[in-house]
């Protein structure tokens, strides 16, 4: 399933490269996705809408089994 998550978040990364950003998965456990948001995501205010309304939004459409999609600082 991880690498089946990378490439809907490689599908998903051009829009975050428009802001500077990137997304980085870190890992899939207990149907909850892990990532973490780097470059100009990384502290960004909007950072929180960008998780929630589109990339975890897009991931458990992808997948419905996905319960959320969080993100860790390091």
């Amino acid at each position: 399933m991880k690498n089946k998550i990378e490439n809907v978040l490689n599908e998903i990364r051009p829009f975050i490269y428009q802001h500077g950003g990137d997304v980085e998965l870190v890992g899939v456990k207990n149907n909850i996705v892990t990532v973490k948001m780097v470059g100009a995501c990384s502290g960004c205010a909007l950072s929180a809408m960008t998780l929630k309304g589109g990339i975890e939004t897009i991931i458990k459409e992808e997948f419905p089994e996905i319960k959320e999609v969080i993100e860790i600082d390091s």
